[in-house]
């Protein structure tokens, strides 16, 4: 039977004027602390496009308490909101943050758009965002999912989803160039002082309107980059290149993340690396459903490896008889109640283990709801 890990030490449920708490991001602090930060919705609609602000609050003792949240970075009066936030600690000890703005054009149609700021006082206040691409478009990227690898370069992954979205729902795009999402890169290489789009553009082999969603990345020790995805085929589709970027290999599915369509957030903790992900078993044998009639997130999973996430590889094979004991073996359910939900997991390493932040749907059919952290001990995994 599957092992339940982890002890919660932080919930931010919903109330009056904030109605969903989520898509969040953690970072360790030059001076030890670590950062939360999350997207707050404010006023009445939590939807998508809706009013939403950049949140924050500090932990001194390895995510053990919290302080009280703080507004980071507020919605500026000609945004629709921001949204999706990833924090990181840059070489030269500013703190960076990406995060996603989405505006509304004169034709009444959103654009979604990936910009950087710094911060030289732990998150206290910022610099003024920049764009991380200048092709103006709908792109997503998801909470942490951009990384600093071993050069220092900054890498934001992005789907593109065509010119634009309709201004207040998930359908009506416009001037749309491809079926479903593609996957692109932004870097910068200068901690965000410039930044450049690579060349390559990863699609998927299928023709529907959901493609290649929500990318994460992941360095393995010798700069190997593994690029994973959420899509509605049933797994995480992956992508690997060895020239920093500059090609990829054809996405194929990973048989280790039988996956709704839902992310996944892979990090490396202390020895070990963790993939956190819903796996599909519940969608397949249930009728339940979110509030828009999607696949219920549930159970949330969190996956181990010992290898620099080698083990979790399945390319150019299949599970051996059939079935994936072997990986089952060093899975750990971080949530077990499937009469909840949880997505947009989130994963820092700490000195005695690591936090996971995630949605918690906290009693309501809308998974988009309150946030959740749970901090898990290396003691749990070990043996």
């Amino acid at each position: 039977m599957m092992k339940k890990i982890g002890h919660e030490t932080l919930f931010l449920p919903t109330g009056e004027n904030n109605p969903r708490n989520g898509e969040s991001t953690f970072a360790r602090l030059a001076d030890g602390r670590i950062l939360f930060a999350y997207t707050q919705y404010v006023d009445t609609d939590w939807s998508d496009h809706a009013d939403a602000r950049i949140c924050g609050c500090w932990s001194s003792d390895e995510g053990e308490s919290w302080t009280e949240p703080v507004v980071l970075i507020e919605r500026d009066p000609a945004a629709q909101n921001i949204m999706s936030p990833t924090v990181f600690l840059m070489p030269n000890g500013q703190l960076g943050i990406v995060y996603l703005r989405k505006d509304v054009n004169k034709e009444g149609f959103v654009t979604c758009m990936p910009v950087f700021s710094a911060s030289d006082d732990n998150g206290r206040t910022w610099s003024k965002a920049v764009y991380c691409t200048t092709e103006m478009g709908y792109y997503c990227v998801i909470n942490d999912g951009c990384i600093i690898d071993r050069t220092g370069r900054i890498w934001v992954p992005m789907a593109l989803h065509g010119e634009s979205y309709d201004a207040f729902g998930h359908t009506g795009f416009k001037g749309m160039k491809y079926n479903g999402g593609v996957v692109r890169f932004a870097v910068s290489d200068d901690c965000g002082k410039t930044w450049s789009t690579l060349p390559a553009v990863i699609e998927s082999s299928y023709s529907d309107t959901v493609g290649l969603a929500e990318p994460g990345i992941y360095e393995y020790e010798d700069g190997k980059l593994w690029m994973y995805c959420r899509t509605a085929y049933g797994f995480q589709y992956q992508s690997f290149s060895t020239d920093r970027g500059e090609t990829w290999s054809k996405p194929e599915p990973n048989f280790c993340f039988t996956s709704p369509d839902a992310p996944m957030r892979v990090k490396r903790v202390g020895a070990y690396t963790a993939a956190v992900f819903n796996p599909l078993g519940f969608s397949a044998m249930h009728r339940a459903v979110e509030a828009w009639n999607s696949p219920k997130r549930t159970p949330l999973l969190c996956a181990i490896s010992r290898d620099d996430g080698r083990s979790f590889d399945t390319t150019g094979r299949t599970p051996a008889n059939g079935h994936l004991n072997a990986f089952a073996d060093h899975c750990y359910f971080i949530e077990d109640d499937q009469t909840d939900s949880y997505c947009y997991p989130s994963v820092i390493d700490v000195a005695d283990g690591f936090l996971v932040s995630y949605y918690h749907s906290n009693g309501t059919p809308i998974c988009l709801n309150s946030s959740r952290i749970t901090k898990v001990y290396f003691s749990e995994i070990e043996g």
